[in-house]
Parts: C-alpha cells; structure tokens; sequence
C-alpha cells in the first residue's frame, strides 16, 4: 500500500473523507461493490458527491457529479460549460447561448437557459462565477427531477475529483448558487424532501 500511496499519492476514499470531516459531511464507504457517497447538508439542502462509470465497446469513463434536489419556486433552467471545439461549431450553428456582459466569463464559457435575464440575474455575482471557473472541467446546470416542484443542481465532469481545493470550490459552488437562487426568487430554502 505504502508503493502505490507513493506513487498514485492519496486514494480517493482518503481525500473525500478529509474533506467530510473538515466541512463538517459525511462519507460513506460502499466497499468495493457499491458507490461512495459523500453527504454534506447545507440548510435545508442535502448535498451528494459521487462517481458513476459509463461502459462503452471496450472500455468505460468514470465521472465525478454532485447533485442535490431543491424546491424549484419559478422553473428556471440553465446549463454552463467551458467552450470547446463543439460549443464553437454550435455558436455558428446559432444554438442558445447567454451572454452575461463579463468579457472574460463570456469568452470561457458556453451559458445556456430558458430565462436570460434570470439568468444573467444569477450569474451577477463575483464569487459565484470565480466557483465556477475554479473547475477546469464542468457541466453545471439545473436538472428536471420528475418531482412536482422539485428540481436538482447537477455538476458533472469526467474522471474522478481527487484534488482537495477543487472539491472544496465545488462544495462551495453548490452552496453558493443555492443561496443566489433563493435570493432571485428561483428557489425556496426548503427541504425538498425528496432523497437521492
């Protein structure tokens, strides 16, 4: 163990149950065959941090998502990610896409949503786009949960999380926007009560 601790340095199962006790979560050991869950409760909203593996021909792609249910007060939906080579083949192919008014936000990042000024409403707050761009891979959007009312702030990015100030940013992204939301009028600080 202590060859491979050299060399790959710590596991995941270390660094997310660091990172449980530090911001005062719980992590959940499913052993080798079930799926670990960090559990961090902001509020009235129960936060989750997970992997799930995607098979495919020969091989299969882990990702890394965070997810909690929230009272969706208005049916806001967006969805933000970093501009690659497709996203520029959708611009010119005239997809949907916000432009906040932030040269630098703008110029990173593709913003999607069925309200743009709710959106860019959201999105006028430093903090939450400097929590945004801390994660240098990133799908973050608002996620229809099939609940009446209900609906889930999703985060998804391939491959598995293991850098500590980067799960710290993303815990603080999910806090934040809960809050902003709630602010705008988008969401209610309720519980859900609805479990993942």
């Amino acid at each position: 163990m202590g060859v491979l601790r050299t060399i790959f340095g710590p596991s995941k199962d270390e660094i997310w149950s660091q990172i449980a006790k530090d911001i005062g979560g719980e992590f959940i050991d499913a052993g080798f065959w079930g799926t670990d869950v960090l559990k961090y409760r902001h509020g009235e909203w129960e936060i989750l941090l997970d992997t799930y593996t995607v098979g495919h021909g020969n091989g299969s792609t882990t990702y890394t998502r965070m997810r909690t249910p929230f009272v969706n007060s208005d049916g806001l939906r967006f969805k933000i990610y970093r501009k690659g080579f497709f996203s520029s083949i959708g611009k010119l192919l005239k997809m949907q896409d916000i432009e906040i008014g932030d040269a630098s936000f703008d110029d990173q990042f593709i913003i999607k949503g069925n309200n743009e000024e709710k959106v860019k409403l959201l999105l006028n707050d430093a903090t939450l786009k400097l929590l945004i761009q801390k994660q240098p891979r990133i799908l973050f959007e608002i996620r229809d949960d099939k609940t009446e009312g209900v609906d889930m702030l999703y985060f998804q990015c391939r491959g598995v999380i293991k850098e500590t100030l980067q799960l710290r940013a993303l815990f603080g992204l999910f806090a934040a926007t809960l809050m902003r939301l709630v602010q705008i009028d988008s969401a209610y600080e309720n519980d859900p009560d609805v479990s993942l």
